[in-house]
């Protein structure tokens, strides 16, 4: 393949990737035609890609995982162990990954590189949940970061400009109720309330 086939290729990924995360956060069971016609291929060009929906939706999920890491491995690099939490806490809400995860968890079979990720992922944010420990209420733990970042990314207007604001505004009150004097009410929610998603 020349220089420029493979620019154009890649390009054309991209362009199907983007159109598959407009179509699916939209509406998780849309058909993969409708990814075809928002990205402006034919359904064969997206077919040669992605033999099925089950697919598309892996690949799109796991390129959502290794954003997650390479935010997560982003803010580990700032010294300040708060700065860095809130650095990788605002810099997923960003990147609006954790989206992916509400919305399309259980709708494909996971690969095992995906699950070797998932749990980088998942030590990544722990290790940086831990270095701020010291800075939040009493009886915070990982798993209440999770349901935070849900909460985010329930958060969606029509106009995605105003998301972003609206997204903006809400994980600065989260991050401030984290460090808010006083105990937090009830028990975290355990693992399996956190993680059922991936077993519907």
């Amino acid at each position: 393949m020349t220089a420029g086939r493979a620019r154009e290729a890649a390009r054309n990924s991209e362009t199907i990737l983007a159109a598959a995360r407009e179509v699916f956060l939209a509406d998780a069971r849309a058909p993969i035609a409708a990814v075809a016609e928002r990205a402006g291929v034919g359904i064969s060009a997206l077919y040669r890609r992605y033999p099925g929906k089950e697919d598309l939706l892996r690949t799109l999920c796991h390129e959502g995982l290794r954003r997650f890491i390479a935010e997560a491995e982003q803010a580990a690099r700032e010294p300040d162990d708060w700065a860095a939490f809130e650095t990788f806490l605002r810099g997923v809400v960003e990147a609006d990954v954790h989206s992916l995860t509400v919305h399309l968890a259980g709708t494909f079979t996971p690969t095992a590189e995906m699950n070797a990720d998932a749990m980088r992922a998942s030590e990544l944010g722990d290790a940086l949940f831990q270095r701020a420990r010291g800075r939040m209420r009493p009886g915070a733990v990982p798993a209440d970061m999770t349901v935070l970042l849900d909460m985010c990314a329930a958060v969606r207007v029509l106009d995605a400009g105003r998301t972003t604001e609206l997204r903006r505004r809400y994980v600065t009150l989260l991050l401030d109720g984290l460090r808010a004097p006083g105990d937090l009410p009830g028990p975290p929610p355990a693992e399996a309330e956190v993680n059922w998603r991936w077993r519907a």
